[in-house]
């Protein structure tokens, strides 16, 4: 087999940092009721970044119809040339709208590049929407195109919210949409921090196997069983942020909040994404810094409702949470 470059050797420059990566389904997995892992597989993959953690990455889906062309070359995106110089994106705006493949958002959960394999975890919702319908279907030699990371590239990263720095008391929150980001963060760290994920599922069976470092590492799993979304995990994040107001805001104790509710609904409303104007999305930069940093991620009125919670009513450095906004409620995805 082909060595690859090790992180060391790896040489990289200043080509587009996302690029299309044509693949091909090599297995369909049941990881629980709700969730399932598609193993993808492509010679194109020995070049996909590698970064983890909670990168994202665009599923190109198949168009649907019997009169709906097969594949992706219609839309030219493909070619050596729109791969080389970014303009892949542009041809997909400009082809017929009834000949534009949907996009749908998704996290690596895990990259071998020397097998040109990646994983995908999908959470299944039955929700009827063109990814849904795809996962439920996929097969072993279905084709598709991801657009990711080109390891080559100077923008390898791009993609990360995850930007701790040296920061060691961690906060991870998320539903069902953030969980493979949340497995892949928690996976990720090294003993001498601590970390407490708070993760909302459809039921119980949906807890899955997280390979945790340390004692100091730990998740919560929390059931919705058919009650309202975002409730179990929003009282369960309050009572845990409120038992160690020390650590999350420990220049308000004893003292008034930090930020106040002008400044905060001001910040809210600068971090509306770019993409898709019914999300929000902040992530600050990584600081040298020791304390407090969360990541919350899911349901956009729960993610705010959260980061509202946190920087409001505790007093929480804004700089030291991140939040995104990675679907809204009754809203399609915008690509």
């Amino acid at each position: 087999m082909l060595t690859l470059p090790t992180e060391l050797d790896r040489v990289r420059d200043d080509r587009p940092a996302y690029r299309p990566f044509r693949v091909a389904v090599r297995s369909v997995a049941r990881l629980s009721p709700s969730f399932l892992r598609v193993t993808f597989a492509g010679d194109e993959l020995a070049d996909f970044g590698r970064a983890g953690l909670d990168q994202r990455v665009k599923l190109l889906l198949p168009l649907e119809g019997a009169d709906a062309p097969r594949g992706f070359e219609h839309l030219g995106i493909c070619s050596p040339d729109a791969v080389a110089d970014g303009s892949w994106y542009e041809l997909w705006r400009a082809a017929p709208e009834h000949l534009r493949n949907p996009f749908r958002t998704y996290t690596v959960r895990a990259i071998r590049q020397q097998e040109r394999e990646l994983d995908v975890d999908f959470a299944v919702h039955g929700d009827g929407g063109p990814a849904s319908r795809w996962v439920r279907s996929a097969r072993a030699g279905d084709e598709v195109v991801i657009v990711g990371p080109d390891d080559r590239s100077t923008g390898w990263r791009i993609g990360l919210d995850w930007h701790p720095g040296t920061r060691d008391e961690l906060l991870l929150v998320g539903d069902e949409t953030a969980v493979p980001a949340v497995c892949s963060i928690l996976e990720s760290l090294e003993p001498g921090v601590r970390a407490r994920a708070f993760l909302e599922i459809p039921e119980a069976a949906d807890a899955l196997d997280v390979a945790l470092g340390c004692p100091d590492h730990a998740v919560t799993w929390l059931p919705r069983n058919g009650g309202a979304r975002g409730e179990r995990l929003i009282a369960e994040v309050r009572d845990w942020a409120l038992a160690r107001r020390h650590l999350v805001a420990p220049a308000s104790v004893g003292g008034r909040a930090a930020a106040s509710s002008s400044t905060d609904t001001t910040s809210l409303a600068s971090a509306e994404s770019d993409t898709d104007p019914g999300l929000v999305w902040d992530s600050p930069a990584e600081a040298a810094d020791t304390g407090f940093y969360a990541w919350i991620a899911g349901e956009t009125q729960t993610v705010v409702t959260l980061r509202r919670f946190l920087v409001r009513e505790l007093g929480a450095d804004r700089g030291r949470v991140a939040f995104m906004g990675y679907w809204r409620q009754g809203r399609a995805e915008l690509a």
